[in-house]
């Protein structure tokens, strides 16, 4: 199954974030769909159903060794001409360290991971189909986004159920399969 770990906004940060990317929305890009935003820890791709057991032990001693931490959504970025997303801001330091156990915990649990990288926290809202659209003045619309801030508690398996109908514009479905509290 296709898997990542994440941490999931709650209803009042997103429904935040809707009213603040509604006015944007166009034809222009490909929107994310709203039960897709999350913040993504660690990609960890395929992952066989063996790997599972040891994957849900070493997340649940990563969450139990991560104290909560206070986050909101905050301004808005873009990665090339591709995707745009709205950020993160509060405790990042936190919310890095618990993307490098996430992480660590999928390496250890046997899962091939993709060579790492600084983690950069992002939401991603949208994509331009064929990198022509100019996200600038969608990043510029929401640079001043500044959501309320929340505590982040949980780390959260995601399984992601890609689209299967070739259906033009039906998204992932998203499905938390495991999830465990942040304890520090």
């Amino acid at each position: 199954m296709r898997l990542f770990a994440a941490v999931l906004p709650p209803e009042a940060a997103l429904a935040e974030l809707r009213d603040a990317v509604s006015p944007l929305r166009d034809d222009r890009l490909k929107w994310t769909g709203e039960p897709g935003w999350h913040f993504t820890l660690a990609f960890m791709g395929e992952v066989r159903d063996e790997v599972l057991p040891e994957l849900h032990a070493r997340l649940s001693r990563a969450a139990t060794r991560t104290a909560p931490f206070a986050l909101r959504l905050h301004g808005a970025g873009h990665f090339g001409d591709r995707a745009l997303w709205v950020g993160a801001a509060g405790d990042l330091d936190s919310m890095r360290l618990l993307a490098e156990r996430a992480d660590a915990a999928a390496r250890r649990a046997g899962v091939p991971m993709e060579q790492h990288r600084r983690y950069t926290p992002h939401l991603t809202l949208g994509r331009s189909r064929d990198g022509t659209v100019r996200l600038r003045p969608y990043v510029d619309a929401l640079t001043g986004f500044e959501g309320t801030p929340w505590q982040a508690g949980t780390l959260s398996l995601v399984r992601s159920n890609l689209p299967v109908s070739g259906i033009p514009g039906e998204q992932p479905r998203y499905e938390t399969v495991g999830a465990w509290p942040l304890q520090g």
